[in-house]
């Protein structure tokens, strides 16, 4: 008998080994090859590229290089003088026009007045310049209002809060309009993008959570899936000088899984950690559990069906 048991520890000390190292191996084969992760990962964010409304020269840089700044915060001016002057004379016009049809509407009223003794085709001419006078004063009373807009505009606002980027215009720098000279990051725009294997996605749903481990971070943060794309470019295909479809006549045997951006929406942030759009991250999609994993799979559902 004890040499019986002597026998069976061995062997059932082979067989334990044996049982750990298959189930470690079964998951790391799907954890590797399985599970919906990727170190192919980056935080993104919105990018605004910010034109002037009127072109002039720079005089007045209000902000630095990488500064944060908040909605309607002045960033830069332009020169005013040319627009004040544009503005003072679009009033001068308002003025003359609303003499000029003042003078219209009495010889009217003149008109009117000596109906009897003048003709009806000078009543007529009278009451035209009258109308031809309040079409001019309209227009330079929307001449007015232009240049009101044109000399606002000459101070350039941040349009979102966000990051400005280390490339500011200088003083003495002409700027065109609608030609962007600096650029921002939106703050509040930060979010993750991932390049998921599409042998993976079977594995990722609307509303899965999602960890995100950003390198250099010793953190972990959480998230979860707000979108999958929908398409990505097809490199064997393009259109011909006929736009018809031009396939590549040449086929690799060797096919590597494409790879779909999944959005991510970051779940409260810690407050002190610096989000860079570019920098890189790695992400692990998990499956809900209970009441979460029923409003993600109706969440999915109802994404789904809109689609269709």
């Amino acid at each position: 008998m004890k040499l019986n048991l002597r026998t069976l520890g061995p062997i059932a000390l082979t067989l334990v080994v044996t049982a750990v190292a298959v189930v470690v191996v079964k998951h790391l084969w799907d954890y590797y090859t399985v599970a919906p992760w990727t170190r192919d990962g980056h935080i993104r964010a919105d990018v605004v590229q910010i034109a002037p409304d009127v072109s002039g020269l720079v005089t007045k840089v209000l902000v630095k290089d990488n500064q944060r700044v908040q909605r309607g915060q002045p960033l830069f001016e332009i020169d005013r003088d040319r627009f004040a002057l544009a503005l003072q004379q679009a009033q001068a016009t308002v003025a003359a026009q609303s003499a000029t049809l003042a003078q219209a509407r009495r010889e009217a009223r003149r008109s009117q007045t000596l109906s009897e003794v003048v003709s009806k085709e000078v009543v007529e001419e009278g009451l035209a310049k009258v109308q031809q006078g309040e079409a001019a004063l309209a227009q330079a009373q929307a001449a007015v209002n232009i240049a009101k807009l044109n000399l606002e505009r000459t101070i350039v606002l941040s349009p979102v809060d966000g990051y400005l980027n280390d490339r500011l215009p200088r003083l003495g720098d002409y700027v065109n309009t609608g030609r962007p000279v600096l650029s921002m990051v939106d703050a509040n725009s930060f979010h993750v993008e991932g390049y998921f294997e599409e042998t993976k996605l079977h594995g990722i749903h609307i509303g899965n959570p999602v960890e995100i481990r950003i390198m250099g971070e010793s953190g972990v943060l959480h998230g979860h899936v707000q979108s999958i794309a929908a398409g990505i470019e097809d490199r064997d295909r393009s259109n011909g000088s006929n736009l018809l479809p031009n396939v590549n006549p040449t086929f690799n045997w060797v096919r590597l899984a494409q790879r779909i951006p999944v959005r991510i929406v970051l779940d409260n942030p810690p407050a002190d950690l610096r989000l860079v759009a570019g920098r890189t991250a790695t992400v692990s999609v998990r499956e809900p559990a209970g009441k979460d994993k029923l409003a993600a799979s109706g969440q999915a559902a109802a994404t789904h069906g809109a689609v269709q």
